[in-house]
């Protein structure tokens, strides 16, 4: 197992510029820039994985929650409406479409499924395609219908559910979603790889360009979410899981000297990343019920920039891409693993994560890592 670090940097934003001077009707004045609290939620498709981390405490005495996903529960909401024979309008946000299978067994079984045209895009990026699905599009709640209501976050959950455990709702909001892009007359497998190919080209794979204060135009869900959140950032699940890496004094320091490979194995996705000095030189994007050989001969092809992108849609996962590998890099032979399907990796040399002591919260970690990058641009930009 990797070794587990016992500390939190402190953030750029509360250890360099806590306090922050400000003049309101001619008059300065300072105040504290710190936040009391930062409440972090990595939304995966299976879980929703939450860290309140508390400026200056350790780790491991930060509250820590692993809940269902926002998209898991309103599953079980729609199948417990199924069951009851009800017809359902669904409102609210463009939110994750983990619920996708659990709507068209709705339809199947011969009961109207509404929508409104914004709550619809979770359902597809394409509304005549949603249509298509049977699925009405309508402004307001049609006469019969239970509405349900969708979110990726909720204000009002949070605070209920942080007041039941006696904590106060946090000063500042990070979040992770996966977003697959907007993409209504394309795959969203294609879509969602483009995006990792313009981070690799555009951005030149630097970490701190994976998260956002703004997210672009056709990061919808994210858009979305960050307009729920307030002032917090945002980030895609996968970036998440490459910061919550990167977290860790010991990846950090290796990738410097050596090339080496992280992989994150969620519930739905596998996300390899190629790493050296700073800078992340290859992306593989695959779905997670791939066997455990195939995963280790598509790595083993991947660390060598020989898995070419057109492999990996040939076997339905999103795709890979490698830019130029320096030979001083080495093979990306060390790896380090993350996520709740780790033990795909069990037993081949592979280094176990634990960011911040918790491999649940890497995620969480990683958009604590996220914000310190995102700190000390800032106050680069100052200086």
């Amino acid at each position: 197992m990797g070794e587990v670090k016992g500390s939190i940097q402190e953030s750029g934003a509360g250890s360099r510029n806590s306090a922050i001077r400000s003049r309101t009707g001619g008059e300065a004045r300072e105040f504290d820039a710190q936040p009391r609290s930062v409440l972090c939620l990595d939304i995966g498709s299976g879980t929703q994985d939450v860290l309140l981390h508390i400026p200056g405490e350790q780790p491991e005495n930060c509250p820590k929650f692993v809940l269902p996903s926002p998209a898991r529960v309103i599953a079980g909401r729609l199948a417990e409406l199924t069951a009851a024979r009800r017809a359902v309008w669904l409102y609210g946000d463009n939110m994750g479409g983990g619920f996708f299978r659990t709507a068209t067994a709705h339809l199947e079984q011969g009961l109207p499924l509404a929508a409104h045209p914004e709550a619809a895009f979770s359902l597809g990026d394409n509304p005549d395609r949603v249509r298509e699905m049977g699925v009405d599009l309508t402004n307001v709640c049609p006469p019969g219908h239970v509405p349900l209501h969708l979110a990726d976050f909720d204000p009002g959950f949070w605070r209920t559910f942080l007041a039941a455990a006696g904590l106060d709702y946090p000063d500042l909001i990070l979040a992770a979603a996966q977003d697959h892009g907007y993409h209504p007359d394309s795959s969203n497998r294609v879509g969602r790889f483009q995006l990792w190919r313009d981070f690799l080209l555009q951005a030149h794979g630097r970490p701190e360009a994976l998260i956002f204060t703004e997210p672009p135009a056709q990061l919808t869900r994210l858009r979305t979410l960050k307009s729920r959140i307030g002032a917090g950032l945002v980030a895609d699940t996968g970036a998440a899981a490459v910061l919550g890496a990167l977290h860790e004094g010991e990846v950090r320091e290796h990738q410097r000297t050596e090339g080496i490979c992280v992989v994150n194995i969620g519930n739905s996705h596998i996300l390899g990343f190629l790493l050296y000095q700073d800078q992340i030189l290859g992306v593989y994007e695959q779905h997670a019920n791939r066997s455990r050989e195939d995963v280790l001969a598509d790595l083993d092809l991947f660390r060598h920039g020989l898995l070419t992108h057109q492999q990996v849609m040939e076997q339905n996962g999103h795709g890979c891409l490698t830019l130029d590998l320096p030979p001083a890099a080495g093979g990306f032979t060390p790896t380090y693993v993350l996520g709740p399907r780790r033990n795909l990796l069990q037993n081949t040399g592979a280094v176990f994560l634990a960011p911040g002591g918790d491999m649940m919260l890497a995620g969480c970690f990683g958009l604590l890592q996220g914000w310190e990058f995102s700190a000390s641009q800032s106050l680069n930009r100052q200086d």
